[in-house]
């Protein structure tokens, strides 16, 4: 049967029940059209945690000498190999074929992989996506997890270290993402058998602890990896892996889980528009400019013509693509949750394309940019208290800007609180969705919650992004009211209503936006 359907069919496990033997297989479809399935894994994990390291044995096949030999062949910047830590959003793939078996072949000189070889031969293929641990990186770390959306998240602990540092902000961060977790804990072979012991009760407690409510199980056998495999859609389940990249101890029970992995990807959004997120902007002697992203809905053809946007006015302008690259492979298509690069075939210039802005189908009617949302959001923590005009950053999808509170349904808010917020974009207009989760963070402040509603101003995106309506409003009244404060008597008043005509006089401007700005605010507000 498998041969009629062009697959291929694999044992997985065996067990004699009293009525005979019972088998399960893996039944996956053979390479064919350079379509193959896709699986992205964040990996995250405190600084000197071994991601790095673990993605170099995986992906090339060759174990570590304990000094740092396989995470070398990952990092993307020279004062990466001199620190030895991971600063960027890294990429790399291991590819199985349809019986299961890893296609990655290194080059024998210089040790390089050749994705487009890898996904010729692949029937799937696992992104890691490689995240940097330490605290200076966290908006990194953060906008890999929120922009490149992951199907899974990989966090990795030291034996020897711990739980300690950004561990548990990682474990934090993907739970209030919702993105299921599995832990790796490396270096068990240079880690003492208490320490190991410790660190293991330690790693359990926190996944039990309330706030994770998770199931963690130990894999031990590969059974074990099977039954994890299956039922690791519900997102309760933690499976917990104890690996080596030295002595590349349990290393063959990841690799067997990383090939039983599928997509989180609803297989319905290939019917709808397409819509395209944009990651990163290159520009390319010879080609152009060249971005890269996520295909969030719909399919994606050569030659079509999509609309880019939002620009600095919340404008839509049509591009066409001229060409399409999945994993550096030249491709006619790409469907819903796969990535890709494209070339612009209009005279776009990197400078005008910023990581945040969408490509859409034209058979989108008018799409809208926003400059104002509501949102519900959670504060994991804060040292103080926060209230309206509080400025932080904001990452939803791929986009990472800083906005501001205008209003909340309560009057402030502490950790652990809860409350709609109306957000309003400081700097440029976005296209942002309903139901998109995001990420509210300044400092050691976080809160994350969904996109409620979006508030459309009267005056269309080209209206707001010519006004601006975030500057002089707050630094006015700011100044308007500190002036009331400190005016006493007759005198005082009317030396306040001489100073006030001769900044009506000095700054039109300004004035005029106040109005229209407390205008539009009341409007919005209304509208909500």
């Amino acid at each position: 049967m498998a041969d009629t359907q062009e697959c291929d069919c694999v044992q997985l496990r065996s067990k004699k029940e009293a009525a005979g033997q019972v088998a399960e297989f893996l039944v996956r479809r053979r390479p064919q059209n350079d379509d193959f399935q896709e699986v992205r894994v964040a990996v995250v994990g405190n600084v000197d945690a071994g991601k790095s390291t673990l993605l170099g044995v995986l992906t090339h096949g060759e174990l570590d000498n304990g000094r740092g030999f396989a995470r070398q062949k990952l990092f993307r910047h020279k004062h990466e190999m001199e620190s030895g830590r991971t600063s960027s959003v890294g990429n790399d793939i291991l590819g199985f074929d349809s019986l299961g078996n890893i296609v990655n072949k290194p080059d024998a000189h210089a040790g390089q992989l050749d994705w487009m070889k890898i996904c010729e031969e692949s029937s799937k293929v696992v992104t890691f996506i490689d995240l940097a641990g330490h605290e200076r990186y966290l908006k990194t770390t953060i906008f890999g997890m929120t922009g490149h959306a992951p199907d899974f998240t990989m966090l990795m602990v030291g034996a020897n270290a711990g739980i300690v540092g950004m561990t548990k902000e990682h474990l934090g961060l993907a739970l209030a993402l919702n993105v299921p977790v599995f832990v790796v804990v490396t270096k068990i072979d240079m880690c003492p058998a208490n320490v190991l012991q410790d660190t293991m009760r330690l790693l359990v407690k926190i996944l039990k602890s309330p706030g994770c409510r998770k199931i963690p199980v130990v894999v031990h056998s590969p059974d074990d990896v099977v039954v994890c495999a299956t039922n690791f859609v519900s997102e309760r389940l933690c499976p917990i892996f104890k690996v080596s990249n030295v002595t590349g101890e349990n290393l063959p029970l990841l690799k067997t889980f990383m090939n039983l992995l599928t997509t989180r990807m609803p297989g319905h959004l290939d019917d709808e528009p397409c819509e395209f997120q944009i990651d990163d902007t290159y520009s390319v002697p010879g080609v152009g400019t060249v971005v890269s992203g996520t295909t969030l809905k719909g399919v994606v053809r050569l030659n079509e013509t999509l609309l880019l946007g939002p620009d600095l006015l919340g404008h839509f302008n049509p591009v066409q693509i001229k060409s399409i690259h999945r994993k550096r492979m030249p491709v006619q298509q790409v469907h819903a949750g796969q990535t890709a690069s494209f070339a612009l075939k209009k005279q776009v210039r990197r400078s005008d394309i910023r990581k945040g802005m969408v490509l859409l189908s034209q058979s989108i009617v008018d799409p809208q940019s926003c400059w104002e949302f509501e949102g519900e959001i959670l504060v994991l923590h804060h040292p103080t208290t926060i209230s309206p005009r509080y400025q932080a950053m904001v990452h939803c999808g791929s986009i990472r800007q800083t906005a501001t509170i205008v209003q909340m349904s309560t009057e402030c808010l502490r950790t652990g609180d809860k409350a709609l917020v109306h957000f309003r974009f400081i700097k440029n207009p976005e296209y942002v969705r309903p139901g998109m989760r995001m990420v509210f963070r300044e400092g050691r402040t976080k809160a994350v919650g969904n996109v409620l509603r979006v508030l459309i101003s009267p005056g269309g995106p080209g209206t707001a992004g010519n006004k601006k309506p975030h500057h002089h409003p707050a630094k006015t009244q700011r100044g308007h009211h500190r002036g009331q404060s400190r005016s006493g008597g007759h005198d005082t008043a009317a030396a306040q209503d001489q100073s006030t005509r001769q900044q009506q006089q000095q700054q039109p401007q300004s004035i005029n936006n106040i109005s229209t700005d407390s205008k539009m605010t009341g409007t919005l507000l209304e509208t909500s």
